[in-house]
């Protein structure tokens, strides 16, 4: 049975799938959303498996601003058209709140929003017809039919690395989060991320050795800024790693596991100490390695180039499939663009990617430019415009040096676009445009910010880019070239509204116009 051709299908209803869907119904376009679930955000029923989620809620922030307060609501998503949108912070006090509180929150959304989405639809087949270009979906014994295809599945497969042995041990997804199934146990956890250091945390009150073992050094997000990499409150098993209380950090490859009466014995080689390989006997293993995105279900003449590992697909500036025009990606797939270092994998990175991804599909197939503000090309005008922005928006603070405000110059005239992709301004530069992005300086994740280091003062203008924290940075950028840059000085506050920010601001857009 075959439904009605649609202008878009969206496969998953997790947050970014129903953020979409809200957006296209809004923009009138004929929708639906599959969700193979019985309800929305299926993932989070199961992960993280521990339950509780470590993005960020703070809700008391003494701001009344709401634009302002989703910087520090990581789990809203966003809604087009309504000046009273429904928030997580209204479902939790807690910092890192349970799981539960965001199935229920994104339930509530779908249904304020009345989003299309077709439940219990397991898509199992994506094809393209020959004849029409149309993307033929089929779920059961229906056939959904579309002219573009939105994929907000995210990463459902778990990654697995391949070594002999490595089909004997326990993944993340099945592994038995109960600590007293392991008390007294040696257990190695395979994975340096959150996944792995999460586990790990649940088991050091019961376990008698907890080894976490990976190829690469643990990285810190709060060094790197990429949230994605290990959070403080997972970080448990480092301090007793550090305090010497038997739970340690592996750094090196696993090279084979066997299981033999006794337990697993792991060869490991240690990345350094000169290549030492050294036998481990375990209780426990368990692989937490992280996951990809899956493929199966498409044909061949219509499957998405994979990358990094095959793990991702390969996208564009557009967020659309390199190799397959007209299908899209929303959601933590967008992570390939700005790997590790961008928000994209996160809900409160990829909420400013859907909304861009909806201004795109308006922009390419809908004949609707991008939303603009005109505003004369004087120094003044062009300094309160970006004075303005840079002290509420959330979206360029959270996706910092990825999305970014573009001030396009055509003779007196200036037009402000918000919330573009950098890099997509950069495939397609306009004649003459000023880029505004917060970004933190060079090398940042190379210094410790609790080592007594050198810091620009906030006091005095810095136009060389001294600072390492978040700061506002403004590119002017000629047919494509970068042809001066000038760095808004940092604030411990994030507000950049005093003389040192302005002044200096007006005579950089004096200089370049």
């Amino acid at each position: 049975m075959a439904e009605e051709v649609l202008d878009y299908l969206v496969v998953g209803a997790g947050p970014a799938g129903l953020q979409l869907g809200q957006f296209l119904g809004r923009a009138g376009h004929r929708y639906l959303v599959l969700e193979a679930g019985s309800a929305p955000g299926t993932f989070f029923a199961t992960f993280p498996r521990h339950r509780t989620l470590i993005s960020i809620n703070k809700k008391h922030t003494g701001w009344t601003d709401p634009e302002l307060n989703l910087r520090m609501d990581w789990n809203s998503i966003l809604a087009d058209g309504d000046d009273d949108p429904v928030l997580f912070t209204n479902y939790s006090e807690l910092l890192f709140p349970d799981a539960e509180d965001l199935l229920r929150y994104l339930a509530d959304y779908a249904e304020k929003y009345q989003v299309q989405v077709r439940y219990d639809t397991r898509v199992t087949r994506i094809r393209r017809d020959p004849e029409s270009a149309l993307f033929v979906l089929t779920a059961g014994d229906t056939e959904f039919r579309a002219r573009r295809l939105v994929m907000a599945t995210g990463v459902t497969k778990p990654f697995v690395p391949q070594f002999p042995g490595v089909e004997l041990i326990d993944q993340y997804p099945d592994v038995s989060v109960d600590p007293d199934e392991f008390t007294d146990q040696r257990v190695l956890v395979l994975g340096k991320g959150n996944s792995a250091f999460e586990t790990a945390d649940n088991l050091i009150e019961k376990a008698a050795v907890v080894h976490v073992g990976g190829p690469r050094p643990v990285k810190l997000a709060w060094r790197t800024h990429f949230v994605g990499h290990l959070r403080a409150y997972n970080a448990g098993i480092l301090d007793m790693y550090q305090l010497k209380l038997q739970h340690a950090i592996l750094d090196g490859d696993v090279r084979e596991i066997r299981k033999d009466a006794d337990g697993y014995h792991v060869k490991f080689s240690f990345a350094r100490a000169d290549e030492v390989i050294k036998e481990i006997r375990y209780d426990r293993v368990i692989g937490c390695t992280g996951f990809r995105f899956d493929a199966s279900m498409f044909d061949d003449d219509c499957r998405p180039e994979l990358v990094i590992d095959d793990r991702f697909p390969a996208q564009t500036p557009d967020w659309e499939s390199v190799n397959v025009p007209g299908l899209y990606f929303a959601g933590t797939l967008t992570q390939v663009r700005g790997f590790k270092k961008a928000t994209n994998p996160f809900i409160h990175g990829f909420r400013y990617g859907v909304r861009a991804l909806a201004k795109i599909l308006n922009e390419r197939h809908h004949e609707k430019p991008w939303p603009s503000t005109e505003l004369p090309a004087k120094p003044d005008a062009l300094t309160d415009a970006v004075i303005t922005r840079i002290n509420r928006t959330s979206a360029l603070y959270q996706q910092f040096g990825f999305l970014g405000d573009v001030l396009t110059i055509d003779g007196d005239t200036a037009r402000y676009l918000e919330e573009v992709p950098v890099d997509r301004v950069l495939a397609d530069p306009p004649e003459d445009a000023f880029v505004v992005t917060l970004d933190y300086g060079p090398d940042h994740d190379k210094i410790d910010p609790f080592d007594f280091v050198a810091r620009a003062s906030q006091d005095q203008a810095n136009d060389h880019g001294e600072g390492h924290y978040l700061h506002p940075i403004v590119r002017h950028y000629r047919r494509g070239e970068l042809v001066a840059t000038h760095h808004v000085t940092e604030n411990l506050e994030n507000e950049w509204d005093k003389e040192v920010h302005v002044e200096p601001l007006t005579a950089f857009f004096s200089r370049e116009l």
